[in-house]
Order: structure tokens, then sequence, then C-alpha cells
């Protein structure tokens, strides 16, 4: 059975606050996904005092205050970034986080974070995956707002710097909080398998949990959700994100996806075998018919169970003589 990795995407979700964040790691280690992520930036370093907010942002926080200011009021420090590792040990799941910045890069290599994930922002930013590449050895890469030509453009520098392509797994994803049905364009996630031949995934910013279950049916091997303590929280990505007992259910779902996919094989599964010859049926007498008398279609027909000449060998059975007397309803037996 392949196995999902499944990413509960904390994010910036604690609100800067520590005690929220280890609150999201024992929600996301309770419904039992793989990783906990969060976001590690330094504000300063990824916005200027004149980056303005995106709209999802101004509807979900202070308008009083610019990007640079948000971002600054959900920092993690070190510390607590120590804290929170220390924490998911102590949990079972696996700490992950998003660099934004260089220096934010050196700090989770330093922790001895070996996955690196590179947002979606960054994937055109080359002296970033310059520097992703040669810092960790297993790599996620989002795709929101890409095109084909700038993914194989990112591709192509981290493996110039270093990064092994099949330690690299690409997650096609859109960046809208939340992203409309018809913007998912979930198609796209098997193109960018097939054209660029790596590994795939999905990030999901869509209200509900339909659209990563259905990714894993098409063949995500990551799966990463947006998730909050509280939608009516205040911060950016409440409203687009996952309530406790949703995330739950995703992960259940998205585990019961992988059960039923199976293999390739096109067999009878275990559980159907004590009903094949129920459900199936046999040649039977339709009529009483005498010991030399040939079968023929006016005193023959197909009837449950399966247990006697499958209808399949109809052909053969008419014409034949029939070898003792039959009943109505009596499975027809030959030599």
């Amino acid at each position: 059975m392949r196995k999902t990795i499944i990413i509960a995407e904390a994010g910036v979700n604690h609100n800067g606050v520590l005690s929220n964040a280890k609150k999201l790691v024992d929600v996301a280690a309770e419904a039992g996904a793989n990783f906990v992520k969060f976001q590690t930036f330094k504000a300063e370093k990824i916005a200027s005092k004149f980056a303005e907010k995106a709209n999802y942002q101004k509807q979900a926080t202070s308008r009083n205050e610019n990007q640079l200011e948000m971002l600054r009021r959900l920092e993690l420090s070190e510390q607590d970034h120590i804290e929170l590792l220390e924490y998911c040990a102590k949990k079972s799941i696996n700490f992950l986080s998003t660099a934004f910045d260089v220096e934010s890069i050196k700090m989770l290599q330093a922790l001895g974070i070996t996955l690196g994930k590179i947002p979606s922002g960054e994937v055109t930013n080359l002296p970033y995956l310059r520097k992703m590449a040669a810092a960790f050895p297993n790599l996620i890469m989002s795709t929101g707002m890409a095109t084909m030509g700038e993914i194989h453009e990112a591709l192509n520098a981290l493996t110039t710097a270093g990064a092994k392509r099949e330690n690299i797994v690409v997650l096609h994803c859109t960046t809208e909080y939340p992203t409309p049905m018809a913007d998912v364009n979930l198609h796209a996630m098997q193109t960018i398998q097939k054209e660029l031949d790596v590994l795939v995934g999905y990030s999901d910013h869509t209200l509900g949990i339909e659209v990563p279950i259905a990714a894993v049916a098409l063949g995500a091997c990551v799966i990463e959700k947006h998730f909050t303590l509280d939608r009516n929280m205040e911060g950016p990505d409440h409203r687009a994100s996952l309530e406790p007992g949703e995330l739950f259910e995703m992960v259940r779902s998205i585990r019961n996806i992988e059960r039923a996919l199976g293999s390739t094989l096109k067999q009878p599964s275990g559980s159907e075998q004590k009903n094949i010859t129920i459900a199936r049926k046999s040649i039977v007498a339709s009529k009483r018919i005498s010991k030399g008398e040939p079968f023929s279609e006016d005193n023959i027909t197909v009837k449950r169970p399966g247990t006697g000449i499958s209808p399949m060998q109809w052909d053969n059975v008419i014409g034949q003589k029939a070898i003792q007397d039959f009943n109505e309803d009596e499975l027809i037996v030959l030599k």
C-alpha cells in the first residue's frame, strides 16, 4: 500500500504565541499527520516597509498595519523553534518548517533539519534555491503561481546546485486563500509528474477536504493542508484552514483512500470470494428432463447458485444428452 506523507500546515496560525504553536502540534499529532509544519522567517528579510498585504490578509487582520508589521507579530524565535522541535519529538510527530530567507535556512540547518520546504513565492528566487539545495538533502517545493517553464527552471537550479532530482517532491498548488474549486486544476499535478519526471504532491488551499483526497487518488505522494485551532481567530490564514475535527477527517479519509487504491491487479478480493457462488449463476433444468433427452433452449436455463456449470459453457451444453433425469431447477451435470 502506497503511504502518503501528510503535512499538517500550522504555518503562522499560532499568531506568534508559542503556547498556541504547541496546541497545534497536539492537534496534528492526534490527527495522525506525519509532519506539523511552521514558517520560519525574519520579517525584515522578506518584506519591505512598502509591501502591501494580500486582499485575504487585509480581510483577516488589522488594516492599520502593513505586511511587514503583520509579519513581525507572527515570527517565532530561534528558542521557540528549539522548544517546538523538542515538543514534536515528545508527541511523536515530525517537525518541519518553511524557511523564507537565507538567515532562516541557516537556522533550520543548524537545528538538524534535513527536509527543506520551498514556498511558492520563492520558485523564481535563484539565490534562495541554491541555498536550499545546499542546505537540505531532501526538498519539497510548492508551485503556486508558477508556469511549467518556471518549475523546470527551478528544478534545474536545484539540481545544478547539488540537489538530487529523486529527492525532490514538487507540489501542485494554487496561491489563493481560499482557492475557488474552478482554479484548482488538479490534473496539472499529473502533467508536472509526466513532463518533469518527479515525485508530485498537492498543497491545498481550498475549503474542505475533498480536493486533497482526490489528489491522493490521482497519485499525490505528499499532501499539505493548513489547519487552525479556530477559524474565527484573528490572523491571515485562519479562514482558509481546517479546524481540528476536519483535519482528523482528512487524515482518516486519505488513509482509507490509500487502502482502497490497492494494486493494479484485477482479481476477486478476499472479502468477495464467499459471494461468488451466491451471486453468479449455473445452468439448470427449466423443466423436467428425462435421461437421454438432448439439452436445448427449451429445457435448460440459467439461475443461481453458481455452484454448477458456468453459463459461459452454454454452447457446449446445448445438444448434449442428459445422463440422468433432472427435475426443474436442478443443476445440470455432464459426464
